[in-house]
Order: C-alpha cells, then structure tokens, then sequence
C-alpha cells in the first residue's frame, strides 16, 4: 500500500537509522547510514564524535557541490507483511554550529538529537549540522 505523505513522515520520523544518498560534482552516488531527527518539515543530522578517518566528510562535500539528496528508511521483517520503506527527498545544507554567527534553530536541533539518541546526552554533536528541507514524502508498507 502506498503511503500518503503524511504517514511516510510519520514512518519516517519513528525510525532509529535512515541512509543518505548523497551525489558529488563527478556524478558518483554516495550512500551512508546516519541518525536523525525531524522538525517540521526538515530532517536534521550531525557529524559526531564516532570514528572517522577526517572530518573533510564526502557527502559534506557532495552536499556542497549538489545539495539535492535523498534519505531512505525502512523496516525489514521475515514476515513480509510486515515490510515497510519511507523516502524523503530535500535540499540539504551544511551549517557549522560553531561558526561566528550562531544558526538559527542549532541549538533546538541539537537538543532533539539527545533526546532522540541517548548517546548523544553524554556525547553532543560538535561537527557540522546538515539542514534539509523536505520537498516530497513518499512511502510504502505491505499492511497498515
């Protein structure tokens, strides 16, 4: 069954992990797992502290070079009755919290991050923060 895009947010927003496809200046797709929070009409993440080879991210710089990406959610089940996925399409932008001029709504992110994951209670995001503004929700599931 389809889902209206009401319910695709609301899927959506209930799940722990999304992936982002991101793509760069040379044409070449980029999938990453990331952990998210929606508010409003915008899927916000953060580059934290989980180990990573530098800080010079790719889908930072696919961001920058393309900022039209696509997250995808979903729910796998042995019982496929019980399969779902949710896409969410947007314009993404890089906002650095530590910048000289403090980003609207940086703050109220990062609040909702901790409160989503409770690592991040212990161990805030201090990277950059990627803003996407949802421009479509679409979705489906096997069942209601």
């Amino acid at each position: 069954m389809r889902l209206d895009p009401d319910q695709a947010r609301s899927w959506f927003e209930s799940a722990r992990v999304a992936r982002l496809a991101t793509v760069g200046g040379d044409g070449r797709p980029h999938l990453v797992p990331v952990t998210f929070t929606v508010l409003g009409a915008q899927i916000v993440f953060a580059v934290d502290h989980k180990p990573k080879r530098t800080r010079d991210l790719r889908r930072l710089r696919n961001i920058a070079e393309n900022p039209e990406v696509c997250f995808l959610a979903d729910g796998y089940s042995e019982d496929w009755d019980q399969l779902w996925w949710v896409r969410a399409d947007g314009v993404a932008e890089v906002l650095d919290p530590e910048g000289e001029v403090a980003v609207a709504g940086t703050e109220t992110a990062l609040d909702a991050l901790s409160a989503k994951y409770r690592q991040y209670r212990t161990h805030r995001p201090t990277g950059p923060l990627v803003r996407t503004t949802v421009t479509r929700w679409s979705g489906w599931a096997a069942s209601s």
